[in-house]
């Protein structure tokens, strides 16, 4: 694994624009970087990435019937009461699901060790699946990549085919919050997929949606089938609809129980079942009191984007991001430096769609926490 400095493309601002990808640029600063690349050979996809997010996506899964057994864990994973039949009976009913992405720390040693479990609204689906692989055609033909040079990427693929065989209700109504580009650019994205594999798909912002006799509706009145939402459920759970979760006959994507899944919680309860598990980082819930010593991290359930995160590096020096999270439980996770590649800490993002590895997307930083203004750049695969 190493960093390869790259030239970028004429006008890929320009095509980008084109193409929906608006979010490309924060506040004047670069989102989508291509000034560099990073290059894997096949054996370290294969082993350490493809093999090991495959094997804790399954011992992911394998916690979720402990945790809807065990009203202790619901408890700790501060699940409403209210929701947890709700989260029992869609993993009972094996309510469909599309997809997750695991957070890794890999330097190209191996073996990666998972950070956390983003599967409930993960987002750079568009940079992952599409505009990474434009990228690498493109360098290729213009001979600044390697011929040969290959991606680990079937996210686009994987999804369209998940899009195609699941059981989904029709239409199925795609949401996003209205003032978010990012979000309403991803799902944009997702939408335009499942277009592609045959599937009716309707926007709506999350704001439009309604209730009429126990049912979740459209503007139109309309009762909703079925249900996209790139907004997270602890989220969801406070709204003044919430209530219509429960009457409502909507099939949502992601399903309820993807609530335990997006939950840091997860963490500590994985290392209770599989302790010592070479991909998995020593993780424990916060006790009351607990002090704050060097090599740990510290997070909240629900942080998103970096929010909230503290951790105390080995040297003793402090780090932290500000957020909204500052009231919810926490957990302590051993910290696990990610490489530094240059100036840049990097982290992997290695997808899942149904039960199969699809791909990777790269987030780097000046800072040890990953954020929401954190850069993505592509990678390939070279032998």
């Amino acid at each position: 694994m190493k960093k390869v400095a790259c030239e970028e493309r004429p006008g890929w601002r320009s095509y980008a624009e084109s193409v929906g990808f608006e979010f490309h640029t924060f506040d004047g600063e670069p989102y989508w970087d291509e000034t560099a690349y990073y290059q894997f050979n096949l054996r370290q996809i294969e082993q350490d990435l493809e093999e090991p997010t495959e094997e804790l996506h399954q011992m992911a899964l394998g916690l979720v019937d402990d945790v809807i057994r065990d009203e202790e864990k619901l408890k700790q994973l501060a699940i409403p009461e209210k929701f947890w039949d709700f989260v029992a009976d869609s993993w009972r009913n094996k309510a469909p699901s599309l997809y997750g992405r695991l957070d890794l720390v890999y330097d190209g040693t191996g073996p990666a060790k998972l950070l956390e479990l983003n599967y409930d609204t993960p987002t750079s689906l568009f940079e992952t699946g599409f505009f990474q692989w434009v990228w690498l055609e493109d360098q290729i033909m213009r001979g600044k990549v390697p011929q040969g040079a290959d991606q680990f990427n079937s996210l686009q693929d994987q999804l369209e085919a998940a899009f195609a065989n699941l059981p989904l209700a029709n239409p199925l109504y795609f949401a996003s919050v209205a003032n978010s580009i990012e979000d309403k650019g991803t799902v944009m994205y997702l939408m335009d997929i499942a277009k592609q594999a045959g599937v009716d798909s309707r926007f709506i912002e999350l704001e439009q949606l309604g209730e009429a006799s126990g049912q979740l509706v459209d503007l139109d009145g309309y009762a909703i089938g079925g249900l996209f939402k790139l907004y997270p459920w602890e989220f969801m759970l406070q709204e003044d609809f919430a209530s219509v979760i429960l009457s409502s006959q909507t099939q949502w994507l992601e399903p309820g129980w993807k609530m335990l899944l997006s939950n840091k919680g997860i963490l500590p309860l994985l290392w209770q079942k599989y302790q010592d598990h070479p991909n998995l980082l020593e993780s424990h819930f916060e006790q009351p009191g607990q002090s704050f010593s060097a090599g740990w991290v510290r997070k909240p359930l629900f942080s998103r984007e970096g929010a909230n995160v503290e951790l105390v590096t080995h040297s003793g020096e402090k780090i932290s991001e500000p957020g909204p999270y500052a009231d919810s439980p926490f957990i302590r996770q051993k910290l696990q430096p990610l490489p530094k590649f240059g100036d840049s800490y990097s982290m992997i993002g290695s997808w899942v769609v149904g039960n199969s590895a699809a791909g990777i997307g790269i987030r780097e930083d000046n800072s040890l926490i990953t954020k929401d203004s954190s850069r993505f750049l592509p990678h390939i695969i070279l032998d």
